[in-house]
């Protein structure tokens, strides 16, 4: 992936992530239900919702300031961002036929789509800083 490109799915990501994490802190039942079904429903699942709402926007809001500093600055956000991708698909992988029969192919493709464009545009933005 070329230096441009990288910075380019870095900041969709990272905007993306703002989004979802807005929209989680406002509308948590809006946002929990492709993941978890009526369970969205739940106080206690609307908390966690929220939690990770207030999650995905401190790490796109780090990630979208890194990104106008140098991709040295960027590089540990953005990785950051895609760790918290890869864990969300393994958990949402291992509880996989406990959810919603019509969502949770989406929420597996988004979880792993983030995640591999984070940590490939991530380690790009490394071999930028290197000179490599």
């Amino acid at each position: 992936m070329d230096p441009s490109t990288a910075r380019t799915l870095a900041r969709l990501v990272a905007w993306g992530r703002v989004a979802v994490g807005v929209a989680a802190l406002a509308a948590p039942r809006l946002t929990a239900r492709p993941w978890v079904g009526s369970a969205a429903d739940d106080p206690s699942i609307r908390l966690l919702a929220r939690a990770v709402g207030g999650r995905d926007v401190a790490l796109g809001a780090g990630a979208l300031r890194a990104l106008t500093v140098s991709g040295r600055e960027a590089r540990p956000w953005v990785a950051l961002g895609g760790l918290a991708d890869v864990v969300d698909a393994a958990v949402t992988i291992a509880a996989f036929r406990t959810l919603p029969r019509f969502t949770r192919w989406g929420i597996v493709a988004s979880t792993v789509g983030a995640a591999v464009i984070s940590l490939g545009a991530a380690s790009t933005l490394d071999a930028q800083k290197s000179g490599r």
